[in-house]
């Protein structure tokens, strides 16, 4: 009887684990996380803000889909899209609003 319940419980376990779920929205940063740079104007761009708050301030690189603000579990992709609107593929942490990138792509 003990040697079902392994299978059972590695069996569960994999199918709680969510699929990748499509995410759409624009990549900024932390300290300007509805994508408005006005208030900080790091740069003469909104991409040279965001990674500039990224390097002299500790922020991080999120998506923000217009209403919800998400961190990103990658902080290495995102630099090459700052201030740009892409599609990421990933697991949503509901909880802690992080997705697990799988992912990143510039939208079309």
């Amino acid at each position: 009887m003990r040697f079902l319940i392994v299978p059972l419980a590695l069996l569960s376990l994999s199918a709680a684990q969510a699929a990748p779920q499509t995410f759409a929205g624009l990549i900024t940063d932390s300290m300007c996380a509805m994508g408005n740079h006005s208030a900080m104007q790091m740069g003469s761009t909104d991409a040279d803000c965001v990674t500039a708050c990224i390097a002299a301030h500790g922020a991080t690189y999120v998506l923000y889909d217009g209403q919800n603000t998400y961190e990103l579990s990658d902080q290495t992709t995102p630099e090459k899209f700052a201030a740009k609107k892409v599609t990421v593929s990933g697991t949503l942490d509901a909880k802690t609003k992080t997705i697990k990138v799988v992912s990143i792509v510039e939208a079309k």
